[in-house]
């Protein structure tokens, strides 16, 4: 999956500006739903992609959705067609709503790299110098391993996404 992790300690501000960077985003680009979803540890991540097992999805920010088997329902069919009076957006805006996106994605993009950086020198290739209350209790060590680990995993895929992403900017 591809998406973007926000932990419970950041700011409610960053959440409502990914929020709306991934929805401006989705729009943009035409390409599906970005949706919000939700592991058992109750970290929320966005995406564009079917959820990887054991994610519970909240909620979705464009007409086209998918369910929980990943399949995408398709959005419904207009009725109409656009009306020949219909406001329509010039040029030099969409370049520049385009030139914001790309900056928000590059924004994003090195985010997860520094974010990246530091878990993998947390993760230290698997094996953590164990903290003073896990020496005797491996099973903690052990979990903080795989907490570690799924981190690695995480800003690794959404690097991925980002840069997928960035590439389709216009």
């Amino acid at each position: 999956m591809h998406g973007h992790k926000l932990s419970a300690g950041k700011p409610v501000r960053y959440a409502l500006a990914c929020c709306a960077a991934l929805g401006f985003a989705a729009a943009a680009t035409g390409q599906g739903s970005v949706c919000k979803y939700v592991d058992a540890d109750g970290n929320v991540v966005f995406s564009n992609v079917a959820p990887d097992k054991g994610l519970r999805k909240l909620s979705c920010l464009n007409s086209v959705a998918s369910d929980d088997t990943g399949k995408k329902s398709p959005a419904p069919a207009r009725a109409t067609p656009t009306p020949a009076g219909f406001p329509r957006v010039d040029a030099d805006t969409q370049r520049g709503r385009d030139d914001v996106r790309r900056r928000v994605l590059a924004d994003e993009l090195a985010a997860e790299e520094k974010l990246l950086a530091e878990a993998r020198t947390s993760y230290a290739n698997g094996a953590p110098i164990p903290l003073p209350e896990e020496q005797a209790n491996a099973e903690r060590y052990r979990d903080r391993i795989g907490r570690l680990r799924q981190a690695v995993q995480l800003h690794g895929r959404n690097i991925e996404a980002l840069k997928k992403e960035l590439g389709t900017t216009r």
